[in-house]
C-alpha cells in the first residue's frame, strides 16, 4: 500500500466518519474492522447541535435526519418526587447554528457513515480482518493483518487507531490506558414502549439511587432507548433475566413492552497515555472512554474525527508538518481529561446514584434556576461546547 494512504482501524462512527473527511479531502483510505459486519448492540445515540455542523460538512446530517430523531426537549424526572424539570433547545436559536439535538443509534450513524464512504474514490472497508502487528519506520508503517486464517501485510503513511476501548492498535503500541473502572455496569435496552404518553420528553434523564435512567426516543416508530445501572458483581450472564423486574418497577401505566435488543457493559473513566506515537494516532473510545452519561463519550470522539481527518489529510498532502498531529494529541486529550471525563462522572453520580439529599437538592436548585432564566438554560445546553477543540489548520494571532 503507497505511503501517502491512510489505514483506519475499526469500523464504528468515529473511525467511518474520519475515513469519510479523508476521502472527501482527496486521501486514499482503507478501514479494517474485525468483526464481519457492523457493531448493532445498543451504544451512544446523542448527537448535540455542536457536532451537527461536522456531520453536516461531511454530508451525513440530512440522512441522520431521516433515519433518527430531532430533539429539542431535554427533562430532568425526580423519581421519588415526581418533579419534573424541562429544558427547551428554541433558547438557542440565534446563539447557534444548529438548536438542536439528534437522537439515533450509533449503528445506524455507522451505516449511513460507510454508504457515503464507499461512494467515493479510493475508499475500501474490510471486515472480518484484525490487526496483529504494527511496524513503524521512518517513511511509513507497515500493518499485518489477518482474515479468514490468511496473514496479509499492508503499507500505509498513517494510521488513525478507532478500534474501540479494547483497542488492540493501542495495546500494540504499548500505551497504557490510565483511569478507573466504576463498580456498576450499565445495560442498554431498546424497547417498544409509549413512553411519550407518559409525560416524557423525547430525551429524560431520571435522577433516582436505585432506578435512575436515561430514556430517550431513538425512532419515529415508537423504538425508545432506556439505559439504567446494576451491580457489576451480578453475573454477566443473567442480566435478561433481570431486565423484566426493572420494567416491572420503572414503567408506568399496563407496563407492556417489547424488547427489541439489550446490551451490558462496563463503565469506565480512562484515556490513552498518549494519543499519538510515531505515525499511528488514536480516536474516539480507542483514546478516551467515558460512561455515557450524558452522551459525551460519542460527542469526544467526533470532535476528534473533524480536527484529525482535516489535520492528517494536510499532513498527507504535504500542506503541513506533521507536529500538527501532536496538537491534536495534546488539545483532544486535555478536552477529555478537563472536561468530558469530569462532566460525565459527575452526572453519573447524580442521575444513579445520588443518595445525598444536600447535594441533589443544590444540583436541582441550579437546575430550576436555569429552566427559569433563558439565559443559563442557553449557557447549560451548550454542554458540548467545551469539548469542541479548533481546527489545527487556522492560523493563530
Amino acid at each position: 500500500m503507497d505511503n501517502n494512504k491512510v489505514v483506519v482501524v475499526g469500523a464504528g462512527p468515529v473511525g467511518l466518519i474520519t475515513a469519510l473527511g479523508l476521502a472527501r479531502a482527496g486521501v486514499e483510505v482503507l478501514v479494517l474492522e474485525r468483526e464481519p459486519a457492523l457493531a448493532t448492540s445498543p451504544r451512544a445515540i446523542v448527537y448535540y447541535g455542536g457536532v451537527l455542523g461536522g456531520l453536516d460538512r461531511l454530508g451525513l446530517l440530512d440522512d441522520a435526519l431521516k433515519a433518527g430523531v430531532r430533539t429539542t426537549t431535554v427533562q430532568f424526572l425526580v423519581r421519588r418526587t415526581g418533579e419534573r424539570i424541562a429544558f427547551d433547545h428554541d433558547v438557542l436559536e440565534g446563539h447557534v447554528p444548529y438548536p438542536y439535538n439528534v437522537n439515533l443509534g450509533q449503528d445506524r450513524m455507522a451505516d449511513i457513515a460507510l454508504r457515503h464512504l464507499l461512494r467515493l474514490p479510493g475508499t475500501e472497508v474490510r471486515f472480518g480482518t484484525a490487526v496483529t502487528g504494527i511496524e513503524q519506520d521512518a517513511d511509513g508503517v507497515t500493518v499485518t493483518a489477518e482474515a479468514d486464517g490468511v496473514l496479509m501485510r499492508l503499507r500505509a503513511g498513517w494510521v488513525v487507531g478507532a478500534d474501540g476501548a479494547g483497542s488492540r492498535v493501542r495495546e500494540l503500541l504499548g500505551l497504557d490506558f490510565e483511569g478507573t473502572t466504576w463498580p456498576e455496569r450499565f445495560v442498554a435496552t431498546n424497547i417498544r414502549f409509549p413512553y411519550d404518553q407518559h409525560g416524557y420528553a423525547d430525551a429524560n434523564m431520571v435522577f433516582d439511587p436505585e432506578y435512575g435512567a436515561v430514556i430517550a426516543k431513538i425512532d419515529g416508530k415508537g423504538l425508545w432507548r432506556c439505559t439504567y445501572s446494576e451491580d457489576a458483581a451480578l453475573p454477566v450472564e443473567s442480566v435478561h433475566e433481570r431486565i423484566p423486574a426493572y420494567f416491572a418497577a420503572t414503567l408506568p401505566g399496563d407496563q407492556r413492552y417489547e424488547l427489541v435488543q439489550y446490551s451490558p457493559y462496563k463503565m469506565h473513566q480512562r484515556a490513552a497515555s498518549a494519543f499519538r506515537s510515531g505515525r499511528v494516532v488514536l480516536a474516539g473510545d480507542a483514546a478516551h472512554v467515558t460512561n455515557p452519561t450524558g452522551g459525551l463519550g460519542l460527542t469526544s470522539g467526533l470532535f476528534d474525527s473533524f480536527v484529525l481527518s482535516e489535520a492528517l489529510a494536510a499532513v498527507v498532502r504535504g500542506e503541513s508538518g506533521a507536529e500538527v498531529l501532536d496538537r491534536y494529541a495534546e488539545d483532544r486529550r486535555r478536552a477529555f481529561q478537563e472536561y468530558a471525563s469530569p462532566l460525565a462522572s459527575a452526572l453519573k453520580q447524580l442521575v444513579f446514584g445520588c443518595r445525598d439529599e444536600t447535594m441533589l437538592e443544590g444540583a436541582l436548585t441550579g437546575l430550576r434556576r436555569a429552566a427559569a432564566d433563558p439565559e443559563l438554560q442557553v449557557r447549560q445546553l451548550m454542554v458540548s461546547q467545551p469539548l469542541e477543540t479548533p481546527s489545527l489548520l487556522t492560523p493563530t494571532a
